[in-house]
């Protein structure tokens, strides 16, 4: 989808303002070349100040862009930097990295034989007009639908002695392991990974005037 701009993109500064892997991985295989500079920003935002968790997402990716573009700034600042979040709900609940062991047990108990959902924030910072150093910005987000089968505490159990929950939102990475506990999926299936690839695709041709 960006291949009629990807060598525009190539000459651009790209900024990934997140540490994960699958992210990273995810924006690689589409030939995107950029840099990964982890926000350092404490996801700590009071989620109860938040109409929906769509709204909490948003900021919360905003907020690591805007830290990174912060630490940034100078005489080489970043043509784009990329922010991103990504929680799970069940019910009225936002369920994100787990603790330990015992809490993924806990989270994947809770998801065990039901549907969640799993939203993600992206925030695109574009530098302003004029070398104000400050930036323009752009947010969506993206939701996709997962139901989980209907699993024993002992498929449980073994899942989180693999190791895999821990860094993972809802304590599952379907794109691993956690793929065999996932029935079924509606919508984007990157976005379950963490990255809604289509949609950022779809914002970035808006923001560089190709759409």
């Amino acid at each position: 989808m960006l291949q009629p701009i990807i060598s525009e993109l190539s000459s651009m500064r790209i900024i990934l303002a997140s540490g994960s892997p699958r992210r990273k991985d995810v924006l690689s295989k589409i030939g995107l070349k950029f840099e990964v500079v982890p926000s350092t920003f404490e996801e700590n935002l009071d989620k109860s100040l938040f109409n929906s968790a769509k709204d909490y997402v948003k900021e919360t990716a905003l907020k690591k862009a805007e830290e990174v573009a912060q630490r940034l700034q100078g005489a080489n600042q970043p043509n784009l930097i990329i922010g991103a979040d990504t929680v799970v709900v069940l019910g009225d609940t936002i369920l994100e990295k787990p603790r330990d062991d015992e809490h993924a047990y806990e989270m994947l108990s809770q998801l065990n034989g039901s549907s969640h959902y799993v939203h993600t924030g992206v925030a695109l910072l574009t530098p302003k007009k004029g070398g104000d150093k400050t930036f323009d910005k752009v947010q969506f987000h993206e939701t996709t639908e997962v139901k989980f089968a209907d699993l024993s505490p002992e498929i449980i159990r073994a899942y989180v002695a693999t190791g895999e929950s821990l860094d993972k939102a809802g304590g599952y990475g379907i794109q691993e392991i956690g793929g065999s506990l996932v029935q079924s999926v509606s919508g984007d299936y990157f976005n379950v990974v963490g990255f809604p690839l289509h949609s950022f695709c779809k914002q970035l041709l808006l923001l560089l005037g190709k759409s």
